[in-house]
């Protein structure tokens, strides 16, 4: 059987756990309510959540999609190494903790600490895009990957602070012309190119495409980028030379 249905009620999350994974190649979850790990570490399979799954969502994903109809909680993606996932809705603290490869979309806003120890390699490239604004701590000891923040229907900045604290690789794309204040040395802040917006626009289409967002609105605006300071990297805070 390809197509399953399920309900989370009454089940915790080791037994729903267990009935997913045993279940076709797309599943449908209804009820969700605090379940933890759903759908981590899989691979070839389509998952659709309906209700508020718990802590670590999709952690260590291996190639599977998860789409959530409602708002997750922390530490989605953790480690994930590839897929993707699409939050109808918010996300809390830790969003991609240490996210190695595959994408997150988040509709609305997430928490304090998005995207912090992501790294790149190879042809790994993780991404997060999140519509709303995020926390403070955004992208921090960020190694590789990229973290975009729309802002969409938010007054004021679209990150909280200490962004990008510790970042040595990756790059952070704020929907803004304002540059944040208060960035530490070893990372720059700048107008986002023609070539930056580029490497960002299929990304951009598949939010809008994913949330019936305006796509050229999206590819309209000004951006921001940030990146680690070549001239000035945090190496020189850890070696005598």
């Amino acid at each position: 059987m390809s197509n399953t249905t399920l309900s989370a009620q009454a089940l915790d999350f080791q037994r729903l756990n267990e009935k997913i994974r045993a279940a076709g190649a797309e599943v449908c979850v209804r009820d969700c309510c605090g379940q933890r790990f759903i759908g981590a570490g899989l691979g070839e399979k389509a998952i659709t959540l309906y209700g508020t799954p718990g802590n670590a969502l999709g952690a260590y994903l291996d190639g599977a999609s998860i789409r959530v109809y409602g708002n997750a909680q922390d530490a989605v993606g953790d480690t994930m190494n590839g897929g993707q996932i699409i939050i109808h809705g918010g996300a809390g603290d830790a969003l991609g903790y240490a996210m190695r490869g595959g994408s997150i979309y988040v509709r609305d806003s997430a928490g304090y600490r998005t995207g912090i120890h992501m790294k790149e390699y190879g042809d790994q490239k993780p991404v997060i895009v999140v519509g709303g604004r995020v926390g403070s701590f955004l992208g921090e000891y960020l190694a590789g990957g990229v973290l975009v923040v729309l802002g969409l229907g938010i007054a004021g900045p679209p990150a909280g602070d200490f962004i990008g604290a510790g970042m040595h690789g990756g790059k952070i794309f704020l929907r803004t012309d304002r540059p944040p204040a208060g960035l530490p040395d070893q990372v720059t802040a700048s107008a986002a190119g023609a070539e930056d917006l580029a490497e960002i626009e299929p990304w951009l289409q598949t939010f809008a495409r994913c949330f019936g967002t305006d796509a050229a609105l999206l590819l309209g605006s000004p951006y921001t980028v940030l990146r680690p300071n070549t001239k000035n990297p945090y190496k020189q805070l850890y070696v005598a030379n």
